[in-house]
């Protein structure tokens, strides 16, 4: 799932603050038609517009809807699907045919560029889609797509945590990785201390249940220098972070690119079907690309402005 907006904008998200950490509040998106979903999106938001190198956090469901996003384009970014409950299938434009289950994870690596579509039957929804940035030496890779139907667990007293992304706590996910971070589900049964890396800020988002100072539809970002994660109830949680991103970036649509005028010169080739290949199979045309703002677009780093306190 990706950015459908017709007219995407700077995402403007409510931020809050706690001595637990920094509450980034979601904005109901409706993606699609009238059976389709509304995300709720947390990153990137109005401050805070990076966690590591994830930079885009759509959260949705559980409700019964059907995905039919058509192909697409994306550059300059990992698309990471994953799901709590569902069925997606993956098609793109490398020949792929992937369907995706809870526990799972698909992993689509864009580089320099290419084009997907998802799906699925009428069905209960719910999951998250996220995008991590690539870092300048590696933005211009090559497509890629991973499929990981088992993946790494680590568990603790209270804890068990299945490891998408990265490392935690010395686990390592099989799955291809640009830069320093960590993607989780965590299972929380009672009290539980997970470990961090003290050197990657951290963001901790609820998915069902209930867990002591999550609230539904807020990501709670952690700034570096912790070690351990507390969490207390019944439920489970999604785990991100990173090396704090040291570059800025253009997020527009579904690129992530340096410069406005590289964002205009990737819009003009997928609108004229060049640079993205092409998705076989899909009952529908491709997705034509919105129109580009009247004011040029700006390189922005990791935070947009002094976060204060109030």
């Amino acid at each position: 799932m990706s950015n459908l907006e017709l007219d995407p904008q700077e995402i403007r998200c409510g931020t809050e603050a706690d001595a637990d950490g920094e509450a980034l509040m979601g904005r109901e998106v409706p993606l699609g038609g009238p059976r389709a979903m509304t995300v709720s999106r947390t990153l990137p938001g109005v401050h805070r517009r990076m966690i590591g190198a994830w930079c885009f956090v759509d959260a949705y469901g559980p409700q019964r809807a059907t995905m039919r996003v058509p192909p697409h384009p994306h550059t300059g970014l990992q698309t990471v699907s994953w799901l709590v409950e569902g069925e997606v299938l993956h098609r793109d434009s490398l020949g792929r045919l992937q369907e995706i289950r809870p526990g799972q994870l698909n992993l689509m690596t864009a580089g320099r560029g290419i084009s997907h579509s998802e799906e699925s039957p009428e069905t209960v929804l719910h999951g998250v889609q996220l995008w991590v940035a690539l870092p300048g030496e590696h933005r211009h890779t090559g497509p890629a797509f991973e499929h990981h139907p088992a993946l790494p667990v680590l568990t603790g007293p209270g804890f068990e945590a299945i490891v998408a992304m990265g490392t935690l706590g010395g686990v390592e996910s099989p799955a291809t990785a640009f830069s320093p971070l960590v993607g989780a589900e965590i299972a929380v049964d009672g009290t539980c201390e997970v470990p961090l890396s003290p050197g990657f800020e951290h963001g901790v988002l609820l998915l069902d249940g209930a867990v002591a100072r999550l609230g539904a539809g807020s990501l709670v970002y952690l700034p570096p220098g912790r070690s351990a994660l507390r969490l207390s109830g019944r439920g489970r949680v999604l785990l991100i972070g990173g090396e704090p991103f040291g570059e800025e970036i253009v997020m527009w649509w579904n690129f992530v690119g340096r410069s406005h005028d590289e964002i205009a010169a990737f819009r003009k080739d997928w609108m004229e079907g060049e640079g993205f290949g092409a998705v076989e199979g899909f009952d529908g045309a491709p997705l034509p690309a919105p129109v580009l703002p009247t004011t040029r677009l700006k390189p922005r780093g990791r935070v947009r402005q002094p976060f204060r306190n109030v």
